[in-house]
């Protein structure tokens, strides 16, 4: 099938875009579709889901440093005691703060 674009009207290449936008977006739907079946397939043969391989499966460990063990506190803003810092990452405004002011990072550990 040739199409000559020249002698089409600005509405027909329009109409041709979509047909052509629909045409690729229902061809690439398949090919999903074959992918996820034929990945299905080999994992099959494997004794395993697709989901047990890809979907919330735990990583490995990483190598090299351990990773800190997040959540305990050890600092408190003693104006806020709800507001904590673990000592790791950016320092709060309130730690900032209070190190200005005079205070040592022992009278904020809790």
């Amino acid at each position: 099938m040739k199409i000559n674009l020249e002698e089409m009207t600005p509405q027909e290449l329009e109409d041709l875009q979509a047909k052509i936008e629909k045409a690729k977006e229902k061809k690439h739907r398949e090919n999903r579709k074959a992918a996820l079946k034929a990945a299905e397939a080999a994992a099959a043969e494997f004794g395993y889901t697709l989901q047990e391989l890809v979907g919330g499966a735990e990583k490995p460990a990483t190598r090299g440093r351990a990773r800190a063990k997040g959540g305990d506190a050890k600092y408190r803003n003693p104006e806020n005691p709800s507001e904590t810092w673990t000592g790791r990452g950016r320092r709060p405004e309130w730690y900032k703060a209070a190190i200005e002011s005079g205070k040592s990072p022992a009278d904020l550990e809790i």
